[in-house]
């Protein structure tokens, strides 16, 4: 069985979007989310694959609609989370399968998921409309935990944490 791990950067308010984009800008998160992602199979919604606009590279996409007859190149199409665990454990190699949102999907795989990979931005949007759902933290074990700092290629600071259920 793979690891089933969720990838998300998140404000100080939970907030992870607004109209289908990012918030911020921050470069040393994007080189963590390609880095620990690459290689892997990776799981969207409909809406979060279109913002990011193509399959991304050097990883097997699995794109979640309720549309049936909705298709993209490069990536392969199903109709539930559970549809797309199924066949990302068929495909992946690596040993780990990512939930990439967005908030829906986030929502509905924190029963599911194993491990979480999570860029704590140091700033709250008040303008935001995509929230991260709230965890039961008494479940997850901090596994590690990186800072990063507000600088030329970060808008805002950071704190990369990896968390492990518990049991």
């Amino acid at each position: 069985m793979s690891t089933i791990s969720l990838i998300v950067a998140v404000a100080e308010n939970l907030a992870i979007g607004k109209e289908n984009k990012l918030l911020w800008e921050i470069k040393d998160d994007l080189k963590l989310f390609m880095k620990t992602t690459s290689g892997h199979a990776v799981i969207h919604g409909r809406k979060s694959f279109e913002s990011i606009g193509k399959p991304l590279p050097n990883r097997s996409n699995i794109l979640i609609t309720r549309n049936k007859h909705y298709k993209v190149r490069g990536a392969f199409v199903v109709n539930s989370l559970d549809e797309a665990l199924t066949l990302a454990e068929k495909l992946e190699f690596n040993g780990e399968i990512f939930i990439l949102g967005g908030a829906e999907i986030y929502r509905q795989s924190l029963d599911k998921i194993d491990k979480l990979y999570i860029s704590n931005i140091d700033a709250s949007f008040s303008d935001a409309d995509a929230y991260f759902p709230e965890i039961n933290w008494s479940n997850w074990v901090l596994e590690s935990e990186n800072k990063y700092p507000k600088n030329e290629v970060n808008e805002y600071s950071f704190t990369w944490r990896t968390y492990l259920r518990k049991g």
